[in-house]
């Protein structure tokens, strides 16, 4: 692709909304591109593959101000950086999980209480938040 690209084309080459192009260019992740007189503006390729780069390391659960690092790490210079900020990211991933495991378990509890409940009984589901357990 050795061509300028429209913002309609950027979107659509990185599945992106064209609000999210603009969002990336005011809070500068995205260089706004000059507008020649009457004509619309016309992206470079670089900036293409940069917009990708941005949503693939946000699909990898990396914040924009972590992502605007990951930019500036953009040489093989900063591959200890990058892979600081990278082990961070991946311990915090685990302990995510770590936590959406608890909740399972304790969901899991509640629901296995609440089939075994009788009749009379309230449910153990809305006891057990009542009660703060």
């Amino acid at each position: 692709m050795n061509e300028s690209l429209s913002i309609g084309d950027l979107a659509r080459g990185a599945e992106v909304n064209v609000e999210t192009v603009r969002y990336y260019q005011r809070i500068g992740m995205l260089p706004v591109p000059p507008r020649p007189h009457g004509a619309r503006r016309r992206y470079a390729p670089e900036i293409l593959q940069r917009l990708r780069f941005i949503r693939r390391a946000q699909q990898l659960g990396f914040t924009l101000d972590e992502v605007s690092h990951l930019l500036e790490f953009g040489d093989s210079r900063h591959c200890a950086e990058t892979r600081d900020l990278a082990t961070e990211k991946l311990e915090a991933i685990e302990r995510k999980i770590a936590d959406l495991e608890a909740m399972r378990r304790a969901l899991s509890g509640l629901v296995a209480a609440c089939s075994k409940r009788s009749g009379k009984r309230g449910c153990p589901i809305i006891e057990s938040l009542e009660r703060g357990a």
